[in-house]
């Protein structure tokens, strides 16, 4: 791109007032930003989330507000580069941790964007969803898909606490983002699709040709599963991180149509170099201690802690004590869809 491109400043006041009146702008000025040469120039900057930190912070939010007056009871993890406040980690995806006490319940609503949730800690919590009830472990996955019903109970005894993810900034950028109430759903007698049609990998209910699925058949990803995989594959895989994908289990697509969701197993001292994505990535910390390097600036962490990363940043992982395992959330399948996901060698 030309780098001799006009400046606003160098055109007479006169003009760029009547541009002003006109209700035009010129382009040229802003070609530079809008198009910059070879990569992206993003806003997002690194973000770190100690979970020591914002657990007091989400514990005293319980006291202060009653689930009835907050709805979901959320702390947002605001992206460092548009500041505190931002609705959003990176440009497409919303993180929030959110609480739910013992005897809580959360009302049933359903809204345009699509949200999953890994769970942080606490037993006793669930999620319905259209009618599924789904239980809440350490590690697991659970959606809730753009147009479904969902609700939050709370049976246990000691606070349960998960990681929300949304692509709340990719509806709110295209002003498609609303929300409709109803009561609380009456779950069906029955455990959830994880442990009963989908219970073992490469199996598939049998049905008759005229009989149709559901879009998501698959509500809740078990993490003691997902660590089965990932051991497997690293008893006998070989150097570097091993990666497992969550998918939908009728049609091996990702899970969202907009979010990804990868899980990552390092052995101890292991160190992972990723290649450069054009995707951005939120990094949720199952189990685990170690450090990670993004654009040059480190970050050490421990358990249920979050990170996130720009676009095409440069990332290294390392495992610094015993094995660890993380979540990554990101929005390769909107990019894939829109045909620009891009790797580059480091």
């Amino acid at each position: 791109m030309s780098q001799q491109l006009g400046t606003l400043e160098e055109l007479p006041q006169d003009y760029r007032d009547a541009m002003t009146g006109a209700g035009v702008a010129p382009l040229w000025p802003m070609m530079r930003n809008l198009l910059p040469h070879g990569r992206p120039k993003p806003a997002t900057r690194p973000g770190y989330w100690a979970f020591q930190k914002v657990r007091p912070l989400l514990l005293r939010a319980g006291e202060l507000t009653p689930v009835e007056k907050a709805e979901r009871r959320v702390l947002v993890l605001s992206d460092p580069g548009r500041g505190v406040g931002a609705m959003q980690a990176t440009a497409s995806i919303y993180i929030g941790l959110q609480l739910l006490l013992p005897g809580e319940k959360a009302p049933a609503h359903r809204h345009t964007p699509s949200a999953a949730r890994i769970i942080v800690e606490g037993r006793g919590g669930y999620t319905v969803v259209d009618g599924e009830k789904l239980p809440m472990h350490d590690g697991d996955l659970v959606l809730t898909p753009g147009g479904e019903w969902h609700d939050h109970g709370h049976e246990g005894s000691e606070p349960v606490i998960w990681l929300d993810a949304l692509d709340l900034p990719l509806f709110a950028y295209l002003e498609g983002s609303y929300a409709e109430e109803a009561p609380l759903q009456t779950p069906r007698n029955r455990p959830d699709a994880a442990e009963v049609e989908y219970l073992s990998a490469g199996l598939l209910p049998t049905r008759r040709r005229e009989a149709g699925t559901r879009p998501y058949p698959m509500m809740r990803y078990p993490w003691t599963r997902t660590e089965a995989a990932l051991r497997a594959q690293a008893a006998y895989g070989g150097v570097g991180a091993v990666e497992v994908d969550f998918v939908n289990p009728e049609t091996g697509e990702d899970v969202l149509p907009t979010m990804g969701f990868t899980a990552q197993m390092l052995r101890d001292g292991e160190t992972d170099t990723p290649p450069l994505r054009s995707s951005s990535s939120v990094f949720h910390i199952v189990r685990g201690k170690g450090r990670t390097i993004i654009d040059g600036e480190t970050f050490e962490w421990g358990p249920k802690d979050t990170f996130s990363a720009p676009v095409f940043a440069a990332i290294t992982h390392q495992a610094t004590g015993g094995e660890a395992f993380m979540v990554r959330v990101h929005d390769r399948p909107l990019q894939t869809k829109l045909g620009y996901y891009e790797e580059r060698a480091r």
